[in-house]
């Protein structure tokens, strides 16, 4: 490992002892990456206040300060730690007091998530708590090397903003925040963001339901490889993106993929492979648009719907918009919940503009900081949920043992409203 000299202050204990076990986590993890240096990072997304029996018996032995150090350094001494290094942000969690008794979600784990927030930030975390950090304020600019975790994140940050991180741990992030560095290997190269795979779209791809089709396509066709993708692509917004990256991140392993023309480091398509021969491309046609389809639906038989799930990842305003205006005038089947997951801060402005309002008055909830996934609780008693997420319904039946449909947000709120799943595949 080549360490500069500031490097080798804070490994030689300098700065403290935790930052000391920071550093040698890192030197550690880079060993084993291969990397042969570490990078500087003013930008970590990590997770540090989710509760779980492991956090609450080591809280138990020595508060926050041991968690922290066993849990986000690896490290089995007792520290004190210290204010972190670089700006950090906490990604979701468990659920907070806007879910209290709505969920099998215990309050004990939300007094003690509770806990867990003041003690971080105090020492500079920001605790935006959603997966969709660019929404709320963590904005990094093109080529910033950060420290993210959260796969559809991840995704988003190297895609869509071009910024540069891999997919890190609790640990890694946790070191990362105190150290403000980072192993420099993967997505923090420019040779390792070149488009390795060509995926083309031989049908249009215009809804959000066709660009969250699209990418469990392209997510399982690359696996953890970086796509090119062209074809019948209509201008993408932010949620189609954010639904596009989370699918392909879910099905495979993508970490970044390029959209020539539209992503900033694909301006065409021979910028996106480097200059290097392009590969033939994998398509995407009808039968490909109708296995995905039936392969998201292959987890559902009873039509009687009791749960309804949006916003995975979490809503953006306009989706918050959009679903208040369908709701506008109906009211929910008395059998069925309706959960709407989006960042505490988005909810704020939900509030204000009237979304909140509406989606609330149908008889829907409103809920932030964690999800149905994350936190392991649904509505007591569910057997079958819908959702316009890719992801969700990827994860959700292995997670609770529940029953899912996969379609529009249309049908998601029409199954709300009458309890039943009519969904179909559009021609």
């Amino acid at each position: 490992m080549l360490l500069t000299d500031e490097e080798k202050r804070m490994r030689d204990g300098a700065e403290g002892d935790a930052v000391a076990a920071a550093m040698d986590l890192l030197i550690r993890y880079a060993d084993a990456l291969g990397a042969e240096r570490l990078v500087e990072t003013r930008n970590v997304a990590g997770t540090m206040t989710q509760p779980s029996p492991a956090k609450a018996a080591l809280f138990a032995e020595g508060g926050w300060s041991r968690v922290y150090a066993v849990t986000n350094l690896d490290c089995d001494r007792d520290l004190d730690i210290p204010r972190m290094k670089v700006p950090t942000c906490q990604l979701q969690h468990g659920f907070g007091t806007d879910a209290s008794g709505l969920t099998p979600y215990p309050d004990s784990s939300i007094a003690l998530q509770e806990d867990a927030e003041a003690f971080v930030s105090e020492r500079g975390v920001n605790i935006l708590a959603t997966c969709t950090p660019y929404q709320v304020g963590n904005l990094p600019v093109r080529g910033e090397h950060c420290a993210w975790m959260e796969s559809s994140a991840v995704v988003y940050c190297n895609s869509v903003l071009g910024a540069r991180t891999n997919c890190e741990g609790a640990a890694s992030t946790g070191a990362a925040a105190l150290t403000g560095r980072i192993p420099y290997w993967g997505n923090h190269d420019p040779a390792q963001r070149l488009a390795t795979h060509l995926v083309r779209a031989d049908v249009q791809v215009e809804s959000f339901q066709d660009w969250g089709m699209l990418g469990y396509f392209v997510g399982d066709v690359v696996q953890e490889a970086r796509p090119a993708v062209v074809g019948a692509l209509a201008q993408p917004d932010l949620a189609d993106l954010k639904h596009f990256g989370a699918a392909a991140a879910t099905s495979g392993g993508v970490e970044m993929y390029h959209l020539p023309g539209v992503t900033p480091e694909a301006p065409d398509l021979e910028a996106a492979f480097g200059g290097a021969s392009v590969p033939e491309a994998r398509v995407y046609d009808r039968a490909a648009r109708r296995e995905v389809y039936e392969a998201l639906n292959s987890q559902g038989d009873s039509d009687d719907v009791d749960f309804i799930l949006l916003g995975c990842p979490h809503a953006s305003l306009d989706q918050l918009a959009e679903i208040a205006q369908l709701l506008d005038g109906r009211r929910l089947h008395a059998d069925t919940e309706l959960w709407v997951m989006t960042p505490r801060a988005l909810r704020s402005v939900a509030d204000r503009s009237g979304y909140t309002r509406a989606i609330t008055a149908a008889g829907g909830k409103v809920l932030t900081d964690s999800c149905p996934a994350m936190s392991r609780a649904a509505p007591p008693g569910t057997r079958v949920f819908a959702t316009d997420s890719a992801k969700q319904a990827h994860y959700l039946p292995a997670i609770l043992g529940i029953e899912a449909w996969f379609g529009t947000l249309k049908e998601c709120i029409d199954a709300a409203v009458t309890g039943r799943w009519h969904g179909t595949l559009p021609a």
